[in-house]
């Protein structure tokens, strides 16, 4: 399985998610999806559409298409006779997320390390085991992986209704959760750690396993909330 053939369904990608041409509509998503991410648009603040259709150059139909998906996924919030918001970050509930998946991913690797079959891994290992010269550096590309890492060990566990609530649990913290792929330590750290993880678990030693993922998603917690506070207190500084 090569890098191109993984799914891209995770990734919350800005472009058109069909082979056709992006549309006026997926434009408008990616540039105001970015602006969330730049903190150009900071956590809290309320704009109208009249104001975001001047901004972005571009008519209502298609903003309002572009609000809508932003909303569904989390980024934005509608205020009926306002406008809308710039959903607020709220660490609390993101910390309560972050819980809820070492719960979840530390069940999936038991259950993968004493598997008699287990597809899941040979194709991650194609991914994460791949020499240090082979690996990516492209930080949105490995934070889809990342994705994709995470959610293919749930689904590994044969429970359908853990992957349901892993996979909303995923769209939930992916505004904060793609900042750890910023810095190029951090996307050398995942690899080393993704590797770390999947040989425990190859090796059958389930302890080790959830020792070493409990770390990971712990350190990455860590890390998008240092850089998120420091990306906010830039911005700000700079408004």
């Amino acid at each position: 399985m090569s890098f191109s053939s993984l799914p891209k369904s995770l990734s919350g990608a800005a472009a058109s998610t069909t082979d056709e041409a992006p549309t006026l509509a997926d434009a408008a998503y990616a540039q105001l999806k970015q602006m969330i991410f730049d903190f150009t648009l900071m956590p809290g603040d309320r704009c109208s559409e009249s104001e975001l259709a001047q901004r972005l150059k571009v008519s209502r139909t298609p903003l309002r298409q572009a609000l809508q998906r932003l909303e569904r996924e989390g980024f934005l919030q509608v205020m009926p006779k306002i406008g809308w918001q710039v959903a607020p970050l709220d660490f609390d509930t993101f910390d309560e997320l972050y819980d809820l998946r070492v719960l979840l991913e530390c069940h999936a690797a038991h259950h993968l390390a004493e598997a008699e079959e287990r597809p899941a891994l040979r194709a991650l290992a194609e991914v994460w085991l791949a020499p240090p010269a082979e690996r990516l550096v492209e930080g949105a590309e490995v934070g889809r992986l990342d994705e994709q890492f995470h959610m293919l060990l749930v689904q590994g566990s044969g429970n359908r209704e853990m992957a349901r609530v892993h996979r909303e649990i995923t769209e939930r913290i992916r505004i904060i959760r793609r900042l750890d792929f910023t810095k190029p330590a951090r996307i050398e750290a995942t690899y080393d750690e993704h590797a770390r993880i999947l040989r425990a678990i190859t090796r059958r030693r389930a302890d080790e396993a959830q020792r070493l993922l409990r770390a990971h998603i712990e350190q990455s917690k860590l890390e998008v909330r240092h850089i998120t506070l420091d990306m906010l207190y830039r911005a700000r500084r700079s408004a």
